[in-house]
């Protein structure tokens, strides 16, 4: 019962730890804008599909998975904007709202697409596209080092 006990209380540590690691990424974009304003920083809109887009699975693992974002993402506020195709991902509810922000700040509908904004939803500046071939993130580094620089 004691192995038991252990090999539980390790899984569910191990498991908080994990959810340390991760991003805190927002999904409703008036909430971004409110903790963006309270903040005093700016808002990266990450446009995915998250269970289709091959490029911006690769964008995950080459670029958010890295210590180097995860530092850099304390200076920003982070807002995921997902169109996934298998409908148990989001809700319907979010589904639309994502639809909302693509129709009106990703109109040529690129994946993945980063948008920088202010706290009143004004475009600072985009990074779009990410090539599956060369797997380099150190332009998306740049982006968000310039916005955060300038902002």
């Amino acid at each position: 019962m004691k192995k038991v006990m252990l090999f539980i209380s390790l899984i569910i540590t191990s498991a908080s730890f994990a959810q340390e690691d991760e991003l805190h990424w927002l999904t409703d974009f008036e909430s971004a804008k409110q903790v963006s304003k309270d903040s005093k920083k700016p808002i990266l809109m990450y446009f995915t599909g998250s269970d289709w887009c091959a490029p911006c699975i690769m964008l995950h693992e080459d670029f958010f998975s890295t210590e180097k974002f995860k530092n850099q993402s304390q200076k920003v506020v982070l807002l995921k904007v997902d169109i996934p195709r298998r409908m148990d991902i989001i809700s319907e509810e979010q589904l639309k709202a994502n639809k909302k922000l693509l129709s009106k700040y990703n109109k040529q509908g690129g994946f993945p697409n980063i948008i920088a904004l202010n706290h009143n939803g004004k475009v600072l500046s985009t990074q779009g596209s990410y090539s599956s071939s060369l797997r380099d993130p150190s332009r998306y580094f740049s982006f968000v080092t310039t916005i955060i620089d300038n902002y």
